[in-house]
């Protein structure tokens, strides 16, 4: 019965993948030409699944992964399977990051990406780790800048006024970082019947301010932002990162969590879709 089911769920990720590859691509194309011409990323959450999803996204091609919390992503980046069928797998960190838990994240074997640091503080620890822990032969860690963009208190991320200030210390006093972009979630649920997406309007403009406060290319600064729910229009905006994990994996099995009933929508957004 086991090797039907993988059959089976080999088959469904490859064509769910598959046909978000074609709507992520689909979607680029309709980005207006002023925007930076920056192939976007997928980034399949993989958070609350088997291993052997992943193996089977990345056999189909596949290379980023996205985990929000630390010991799953500990756990799943250090399975021998996946050690063994990826080695060029490529890990996002796109939870909230406690500075106590930074040393624990930074020992993921392929880590690609913190998408999420939102303080001083916390870029400082995450520069002294890597200082600490990388060999000569590893590049600087990629870091994205989280700003809270919907002004939720439920959300994390910098406050938006500090963005500045937030990147321009990361360029100039973290020499084990690279400073690749801002990242945000935005609200949960909200009608694009209504209009552009306002929090990914305000990472755009955000990005404008950091580039001319900073001197640097917009093509430099990537954007993360966009879910399974609205990552089309986050790429037709601008976004070159998108955290995509049910549309790709299927609905997530939570362990021990009562069936909501069908009329009362709980579901709570996090850092990816």
């Amino acid at each position: 019965v086991d090797g039907m089911w993988k059959v089976g769920m080999s088959e469904e990720v490859g064509k769910a993948l598959q046909a978000v590859v074609d709507r992520v691509n689909q979607a680029a194309a309709r980005r207006p030409k002023t925007l930076p011409a920056v192939p976007p990323r997928l980034v399949a959450v993989s958070k609350t699944k088997p291993p052997d999803m992943v193996i089977e996204a990345y056999r189909k091609g596949h290379r980023n992964f996205g985990e929000n919390y630390v010991n799953e992503l500990v756990d799943k980046a250090s399975n021998p399977q996946i050690l063994e069928s990826c080695p060029e797998i490529e890990w996002h960190f796109i939870g909230h990051l406690q500075k106590n838990n930074v040393n624990k994240l930074l020992g993921v074997p392929n880590l690609f990406m913190v998408e999420t640091v939102d303080s001083v503080k916390l870029a400082d620890k995450v520069n002294s780790s890597w200082q600490r822990l990388r060999t000569a032969s590893t590049q600087t860690l990629k870091v994205m800048v989280q700003i809270n963009t919907s002004g939720e208190e439920s959300k994390h991320g910098l406050p938006p006024g500090e963005t500045v200030t937030t990147v321009k210390h990361i360029i100039s006093k973290c020499s084990a970082l690279h400073f690749s972009g801002l990242m945000t979630i935005g609200r949960y649920g909200y009608d694009l019947a209504d209009g552009p997406n306002p929090d990914f309007q305000a990472l755009l403009s955000w990005r404008q301010e950091v580039c001319a406060s900073l001197q640097l290319p917009l093509e430099d600064v990537e954007l993360s932002m966009g879910m399974s729910t609205d990552f089309e229009h986050a790429i037709e905006v601008g976004s070159t990162n998108v955290r995509v994990g049910s549309t790709i994996f299927g609905n997530r099995d939570y362990p021990n969590t009562p069936t909501p009933s069908p009329e009362k929508k709980s579901k709570v957004p996090t850092e990816e879709g």
